[in-house]
């Protein structure tokens, strides 16, 4: 049953993170559609926003499995 949740909570963890590298990509076209002047700054801030949530998921994913 122990294995089950864990597995549970790293798919969860998953969703969760390629949601919101999603949803930050998706306001990044959005911004530098409107702005392209500031298309540099605002890549920047986005690979860095995603690299973090990256390594939250990642951290999610490696607990869920350590309780296996």
């Amino acid at each position: 049953m122990t294995g089950t949740l864990a597995a549970i909570g790293a798919g969860l963890a998953v969703i969760g993170v390629g949601l919101g590298i999603g949803r930050i990509g998706g306001s990044a076209m959005d911004a530098m559609a409107r702005q392209p002047e500031a298309s540099g700054k605002i890549q920047t801030a986005m690979i860095i926003a995603a690299a973090l949530i990256e390594g939250a998921g990642l951290f999610g994913i490696v607990v869920g499995l350590l309780g296996l």
